[in-house]
């Protein structure tokens, strides 16, 4: 529960995705010097094992994609900032377009949450969004960025 649920961010009140994209930029900001390809590789490895975790919570909650399950936005907020420069505003670009998609759920993000259950879809949607709000980040970086 301790991983599924971000740390215990999850059980904080109101919007639990909320912190969960705060401790994802928390960490980006410890991880952010990394090249490319390693940071790549921490976040597949907090995939899969937050694959494992959210379908175990799901069990021992007995309830489907439970909110106190945050370890989907800490890896999709992760993705987001993915090779984002190390600026203020590029963080908090990248949590706000996360959070945007991953509310919003655009095609394919509804698919997913919609299709894909247990742990695996837990994670998959915030994925996609995360993939969204990167690509996003990063376009509108280029016109607003310093």
């Amino acid at each position: 529960m301790f991983i599924a649920s971000g740390a215990y961010t999850g059980y904080l009140p109101k919007a639990p995705g909320t912190w969960g994209s705060i401790l994802g930029v928390g960490l980006w900001f410890g991880l952010q010097r990394m090249e490319l390809l390693p940071y790549a590789g921490v976040v597949a490895a907090l995939f899969v094992v937050g694959t494992a975790c959210a379908g175990s919570a799901e069990k021992i909650l007995d309830k489907g994609d439970p909110g106190i399950v945050v370890i989907d936005e800490v890896v999709g907020q992760l993705i987001t900032l993915a090779a984002a420069p190390l600026h203020p505003g590029a963080a908090l670009l990248g949590f706000f377009l996360f959070r945007v998609f991953d509310i919003i759920k655009p095609f394919p993000v509804n698919w997913l949450d919609n299709h894909i259950h247990g742990g695996l879809g837990i994670m998959l949607d915030d994925v996609a969004a995360g993939l969204y709000a990167l690509l996003t980040l990063h376009l509108l970086w280029r016109f607003i960025g310093p």
